[in-house]
Parts: C-alpha cells; structure tokens; sequence
C-alpha cells in the first residue's frame, strides 16, 4: 500500500474518500464531514457491539440484550434500531435519513457520555439520498470493530485520514479542527508525555492526545499514566473531539460541553504536567477588554486585538512545578513589538520559562501557508538562563504543491538535539551553524529579546568547491554555448512551421 501525505496508509479510506467527496456537489465540507464520520462512528460502535454480544452468548449466565452487560466492558449499548445490520437493510429507503437521525438519538439516550454529540442532519432535505445509501453500503463492506482492537486502530487510521483531507478542503477553515500530523508528532517527541496530566485548552478534534498516547505505547509505557484534559470552544468541533477519542478507547475530560478557554476556563484549578496545543493564531475578536484583570495575566496584560500572548500566559498558568508545555504560534510572537507584546515576551523571557524556539518552515498547514513557529516553556528548566534555538525553516518536504512535512528525519533530528541539549538523551550537544545554537540570557538581551531563531543560528557554512575557477567557467560557458545553440536551432524550426501554415514574423 502506498502513503498518502496524513500518514495512513491509502486503501480502502480512498475508496470512501471518493464515495464521500460525492456529496460536495450538495453540501459545503464543513458540514459533509459530519455526516461521514457520524457514519463511521455509527459503523464502528455498532461493530464492537455485535463483537461483545457474540461473547456474551457464549456466556452461561449472561444476557446479550442486558445493557448492563456492555457498560461492564467498557462499550457502547447499541439498541436495536440503531445496529448497523438494521441501518443497512434501510439504506436504499426514501426515509433512511430520517431512520439514521433516530439511530443517533437513542444512542446517546442510552449512552449519557455521546449526550449531545452525534450529528442528527441525515434527514435534512438538501443530501442526496441515493447517495446516502450508496455510502452505506460502501461503509458496510469494512469491518471497523474486532475481538483484539484492530478495529480502533482501523478506525483511528480512517479518522485520520479524513480529518487531513478535510482539512485540505475546507482550507482556512480546517485548521479549527486538525493540525497536520507531522507537527503534532514533532510535539509530542519534544515533550516525551510519559506519566502525568495532559492538557490542551485548544483541543480541536483531540489529535494532540490521539498522538500521546501512541508515543506511549510505542515507548512501552502504560495508558492509564496519562490523565487526559482539554477544552474546545466551537460546538461542532468539540462533537468530533468526543467522537475521535471515543473510537480509540481514550477517556478525557474535555468539559461537559463547548467552552471558550479565555471567558469559560473548564479547568480553572489543573496544573498540568504536559500542555500540548495549536490555538487560533493571531485573533483578535477574544474578548480580552472583559478579562483584563485576570489571574493569568503575570507578565502583563495581553494587548485587545491579538490573543498570541494570552495563550502563552494561560500556558505558563497552567503548568505544574515540573511542567513543560509546547505549542504553536505564528511567527509574530518571535519578534513583535506591537502595543506590549515585546514587553510581555521580555517578562517571559527574564524569567526564564522560555525552553526552547523551532522555526518551521512554510506550507506545513492547510489553514494557512505563512511558516509557524514552536514555543517549548517550562517552569523545570534544565539549563537555567540558556534558550535552544533551532531553525528548521529548510526541513520538509513538499507533498504536493501546496503542502509540505517534516518527515520522520527531520523529526528525530530536531527532537534528538532538543534531548541531547537538556540532558534527558545521551549525548554531547554542540551549536551547529545554520541549524541551532544555544544562547544565554546576555545574548538574547543584546536581541532586544527578539526570539527568531535565524538571528542566533547563523547561516550554514556552504561546502568548499574543489573545482579550480577557471576550470569551472569554462564548462559554464561552454554548456551555456550549447544551450543557445539549441535554442537558435528550435526557434528556426518553429519559424519554418508557422510559415507553412501561412505566418510569417
């Protein structure tokens, strides 16, 4: 199997991509991915229901049709209007949509942790019902669910799968639910969350948790070690964020509903352990004249009209003694000076919570093809009064012409160097020109606390050239001969072409 650019691996989630990709001649991809993956969860909790009821027959003493059973094995109670098997006998019916939206509603009845999740559109007059169906039958071909949890890997991979390509879709608008699993991997690497709280005030669709808890597994830690916390402020979003850890076994806390981080804070008591997050870069409309008072604000209030240094303080707030938080910002918050962002990030800096600065190189988003920047803060440092520059503007590569990734190379290089200069990996740390340097607190001050990695990096030593001068001109000037040559040559034979057909110039 080939791989496509959001790392899953392209099979049958392309099939459905295309069998999906036909409502957009109806409906507008915010709203179609919902209906898709509303199918998909449907599929999946269905499956995993049938899977334990087929144990449960086998059972002396135990009751299929018991719902108390399911909630014994951690699963979902599926009634039997809402059971797949039932759903696909009605695809091909005028009334499946509306046969759909029942299904949702008595799941999350008899499931008080889906309450107000799943999408109920499926009736709405504007999707096609042929297609719908069609859909359906696609969906009923894969197995989503099995007896040794394939099936959330599976499912997991299709999520993933869709989430990037809807992302890609909707452009600017897909960033609100999905960053690009690259930079949630760098993230995640860098931060290493092997034991404690986790938590992203800006959890969008819930991948920065998705990632930590495959970098546990894969490191052989223990799942249950993780405490998983988040917040998300758009409604639908937060649906999807419920729906995604849902699908893979994950059990967070990511509020009682949609809430706004800055006005509503959920987890106004948590010092985390790991803060994880992309929040919105550079809004403006936050609200921030209404909180000007806030506990958060320790190194100055953040200016009304760009919520970059709210973010950072709300961060900062919401670690533990020995926490450490990274995430993503626009490349402003490097260098900007505008109303008392400088001054703000002269606080930080002179108190000594700045870790680390990556500079990523351009394309990496699909909401935006400006280049971002890595902020790594923490409250333990390693090396007092020193701050990590890297510049990885020149790493990734392009998957197409829009978007680029850091490839898995480019990863370990960055996150390697960030360990080996804290003392967490093995290994002597060494600045390397063009790529990262170490600077103390002096150095920064006589930057005016400007944090852009290229002003402390340097640029690369460009390899020495052992062909002599001359020996080079003139094969230069030789090819370049050749080359006029043959444009001369082309451009006659284009000339005798347009005058047989009766043009001259």
């Amino acid at each position: 199997m080939k791989s496509n650019g959001n790392g899953a691996n392209i099979g049958f989630e392309e099939k459905l991509w295309k069998a999906a990709d036909m409502m957009r001649n109806n409906m507008d991809p915010a709203e179609y991915k919902h209906v898709i993956l509303g199918l998909l969860f449907l599929k999946y909790i269905s499956d995993s229901f049938e899977e334990i009821y087929e144990e449960l027959q086998k059972e002396e003493y135990a009751d299929p049709e018991e719902k108390d059973e399911y909630i014994a094995k951690n699963g979902f109670w599926v009634p039997p209007s809402a059971r797949w098997s039932y759903i696909q006998k009605s695809a091909k019916l005028p009334t499946i949509g509306q046969i759909l939206d029942e299904a949702m509603v008595v799941i999350e009845r008899e499931n008080p942790s889906l309450k107000g999740v799943l999408p109920k559109d499926y009736s709405k007059p504007a999707l096609d019902k042929q297609r719908l169906g069609q859909i359906i039958d696609l969906i009923s071909s894969i197995k989503l669910g099995d007896s040794e949890n394939r099936g959330k890997d599976l499912l997991g991979r299709v999520y993933e799968y869709f989430l990037g390509r809807f992302a890609s879709a909707e452009g600017k608008g897909g960033g609100e639910f999905y960053t690009p699993k690259s930079i949630v991997e760098l993230l995640v690497e860098m931060l290493e969350p092997y034991k404690g709280r986790i938590y992203d005030p800006a959890c969008g669709s819930g991948g920065m948790f998705v990632q930590s808890e495959k970098f546990v597994e894969a490191h052989g830690g223990k799942l249950d070690d993780l405490s998983i916390y988040g917040q998300e402020s758009n409604p639908t979003t937060w649906r999807l964020c419920v729906m995604n850890l849902a699908i893979r076994g994950i059990r967070g806390n990511i509020g009682p509903h949609h809430a706004d981080t800055f006005h509503n804070d959920v987890h106004k008591d948590l010092k985390a352990d790991f803060i994880i997050a992309n929040p919105p870069f550079n809004i403006s409309d936050w609200g921030g004249e209404r909180i000007k008072e806030d506990v958060r604000w320790k190194y100055g209030i953040p200016p009304v009209g760009n919520a970059n240094f709210a973010w950072v303080q709300h961060f900062i707030h919401h670690l533990s003694p020995k926490g450490v938080a990274g995430f993503v910002l626009a490349n402003g918050s490097m260098s900007s000076n505008t109303s008392n962002e400088g001054e703000i990030r002269k606080q930080i800096v002179e108190d000594d919570k700045v870790d680390c600065i990556v500079a990523l190189p351009d394309k990496l988003f699909y909401s935006t093809g400006i280049p971002v920047c890595l902020w790594f803060v923490a409250r333990d440092r390693k090396r007092n009064g020193e701050v990590l520059f890297i510049d990885a503007r020149h790493m990734g590569e392009l998957v197409d012409r829009k978007h680029r990734e850091l490839t898995p190379e480019d990863i370990a290089k960055i996150s390697d160097t960030y360990h080996i200069w804290r003392g967490t990996k093995e290994g002597t740390y060494e600045d390397e020109k063009g790529f990262c340097k170490s600077a103390t607190l002096e150095e920064i001050r006589k930057h005016e606390h400007i944090l852009t990695p290229g002003r402390y990096v340097g640029v690369a030593d460009i390899e020495e050239d052992e062909e002599p001068f001359e020996d080079k001109m003139n094969r230069l000037t030789s090819e370049l001969a050749e080359q006029f040559a043959k444009s001369r040559e082309l451009e006659e034979d284009i000339r005798k072409n347009l005058g047989g057909l009766g043009y001259e110039f």
